[in-house]
């Protein structure tokens, strides 16, 4: 610890020159010094050459034609998807008129009798209000239909992400299959395989349930194999020296030591789930994403907000839930508790069945509360006084002007005016720096199909856009989260925008910000930022609060200041939540590049949007795969290997 207030020893050269950092770095330039002249020689426009380009044009257009000349009459379609499509289409409609016939207030008491069992009075409370909210809206049928969506996806996103899980947590060899594939359905946007469902189960329910399921899987997985195997070792060498066997080892040990991972894997399913509404609304999922969806197609801000409330209410309700449950896991049940549960129980039958004798099973319309005028009388307001002509800082649309011409065109300018192989060679350095020559060959990998699939140019315009959006997102995050971290007021009052911003769909803060700072890549860059700076801000802070106190003491105590406690002890303690922050932040920019193209983004984007409105298969698909290639050659020059994480923690 004497080290903390002391100066930092002088590196020479020769011990510079002995760090393995520097060794790959020179093995590196030394490659480039004998492959560059070659390379250039042949390639001197420094364009992707067209000879190493593959046209996938022609096969997906003709499975595309396959798919829905088939649809109504191939057996696969007849009695497999045909099937699923049923059982998800009854599923649903069996939980919305079950969530109907109880009624609002039926519905309303049993969230707050599950809320109550779990957490207690305050969240009973706190559930009520979210759900009676709903209703004042104007939005109880709408919030119905999505609850009732959501339930099946939630459950088959479990079903689905728990069994993956479980097999990658047992087994090495899946581990290594799965995670590919986890990284795909989680990097890929939505729009880019709305176009393949919708062809398989057409438009309706089951294509947005699917959709739901492939993107809301993934944390389910991640989680119950994390939990899986991070089970004490302790305990399970002592069931197994009991005579166990494997099965009875992973029902009695395994998966009671992980219960909070499947539980954090549930929320987190749930959350991402929510998510989706409004993307699934496109593809007649209907609910609140529909209502969201048709205002923003008529820019009624007010009506958009009405019904992304809603999809607020429930993600922070149902967070809220699930958080407290898996707080209460592993504790003593209370003396009584079943009792309670049937007197409960026994309330809500009751609420259930007056209502349905008074005839209130339906929200009464003179309980309304409108908000959509005010809403947008506001915003006229904000673009008429805020856009331009604001003296001394100027408006919002000069800010966005000048991200644009000083940061946006340089950075896309710059990347495009590099030779491709140039490219590759700066990809290869950063990755292996930090990590592996695995890691580099991953990366350089990834960012050569980019040029395969014939988008290079376009995706090194996302790239630009994303690696904007992540710096902005990366200096506030940081920022906020620190000052979170060494203040428990600040973080308490950051909780509840923190959950707005993160539930809030994309598309409902899409217009205001295009208000504000009209169509480009400025606005798409925005949309991004605030998606992307909840999750960055939540992982800083509890990655700063969870190093131990007793180092914090024992550096106090060698007269280190708040500010060296902070650079020299905990940011270092803090190293992977940091790099989980990074990676987090670079996932989440990347699933808002889609978004971003329906306000003027345009590059990789607009492909994507432009795919699905048309139907075009080979530009949607190819354009959603450079959006994953890019995200895993970021991670892969972001993350370092756990080998060399261990080494600098």
């Amino acid at each position: 610890m004497a080290t903390i207030t002391a100066n930092p020893p002088r590196v020479g050269l020769p011990a510079l020159l002995k760090h393995r950092a520097v060794h790959k770095l020179l093995l590196l330039a030394l490659a480039a010094a004998i492959l560059v002249p070659l390379v250039n020689a042949r390639w001197a426009s420094g364009t992707w050459p067209s000879a190493l380009t593959v046209d996938f044009s022609e096969p997906l257009a003709k499975t595309s034609d396959w798919i829905i000349d088939n649809r109504d009459s191939h057996p696969l379609f007849l009695y497999f998807f045909g099937h699923v499509s049923n059982v998800v289409v009854i599923a649903v409609r069996a939980v919305y008129l079950t969530l109907l016939a109880v009624g609002w207030a039926g519905v309303t008491a049993i969230g707050a009798l599950v809320a109550w069992r779990v957490a207690g009075v305050k969240l009973a409370l706190g559930t009520a209000v979210g759900f009676l909210a709903c209703g004042l809206l104007g939005m109880w049928v709408p919030t119905m239909q999505t609850l009732a969506l959501m339930v099946v996806a939630v459950l088959a996103s479990v079903v689905v992400g728990a069994v993956l899980g479980l097999a990658a947590g047992l087994s090495d060899r899946m581990d290594r299959v799965l995670r590919p594939v986890l990284d795909t359905m989680q990097v890929l946007p939505a729009f880019a395989y709305l176009l393949p469902v919708v062809l398989v189960f057409g438009i309706g329910v089951p294509a947005a349930v699917l959709a739901t399921v492939i993107y809301a899987a993934p944390p389910m997985a991640r989680l119950t194999s994390l939990g899986l195997r991070g089970a004490d070792k302790g305990v399970l060498e002592a069931v197994e020296s009991l005579g166990s066997t494997a099965r009875q080892r992973l029902l009695t040990a395994r998966i009671p030591l992980a219960r909070k991972e499947l539980l954090l894997g549930l929320n987190q399913t749930i959350m991402m789930a929510l998510s989706m509404a409004v993307i699934a609304a496109v593809i007649g999922a209907g609910g609140l994403g529909d209502r969201v969806y048709q205002a923003l197609a008529s820019v009624d801000v007010g009506a958009a907000l009405a019904a992304g409330i809603p999809i607020v209410l429930l993600a922070v309700v149902l967070d809220r839930v699930t958080g407290a449950a898996g707080e209460k896991l592993g504790a003593e049940p209370e003396p009584h508790s079943g009792r309670g549960w049937l007197l409960a129980l026994a309330g809500v039958v009751v609420v259930a069945v007056a209502g349905r004798l008074a005839g209130r099973l339906d929200w009464p319309e003179s309980w309304v509360v409108g908000i959509a005028e005010p809403v947008n009388r506001a915003v006229d307001w904000m673009t008429a006084h805020l856009y331009s002509g604001v003296p001394v800082v100027g408006g919002t649309a000069d800010w966005a002007g000048h991200f644009t011409t000083w940061v946006l065109d340089p950075m896309r300018d710059g990347l495009q005016a590099l030779p491709w192989w140039s490219v590759l060679l700066i990809v290869a350095a950063l990755a292996w720096v930090i990590g592996t020559w695995r890691t580099a060959l991953t990366a350089v990998l990834a960012m050569a199909a980019i040029g395969v699939l014939g988008v290079w140019k376009p995706s090194l315009d996302t790239l630009s856009q994303v690696l904007a959006a992540v710096a902005v997102t990366l200096v506030v995050g940081f920022a906020v989260g620190i000052a979170a971290a060494r203040s428990d007021r600040l973080e308490r009052a950051l909780r509840p925008v923190l959950d707005v911003f993160q539930t809030m769909p994309q598309f409902v803060y899409l217009i205001p910000v295009v208000a504000l700072f009209g169509v480009g890549r400025a606005p798409a860059v925005a949309a991004a930022i605030v998606y992307a700076l909840p999750a960055v801000v939540r992982i800083t802070t509890q990655g700063l609060r969870q190093v131990d106190p007793a180092v914090l003491e024992a550096s106090g105590s060698l007269g280190a200041t708040s500010w060296q406690q902070l650079r020299q002890v905990q940011l270092p303690l803090a190293r992977p939540a940091l790099l989980l922050a990074v990676n987090q932040g670079l996932v989440l920019v990347l699933a808002v590049v889609v978004i971003g193209g329906l306000v003027g983004g345009g590059a990789l984007g607009y492909d994507v949007v432009f795919g699905l409105a048309q139907g075009d298969l080979a530009t949607g698909l190819v354009a959603g795969a450079a959006i994953v290639c890019l995200g895993l050659m970021l991670d892969r020059v972001t993350q370092p290997t756990e080998r060399r994480a261990k080494k600098g923690a």
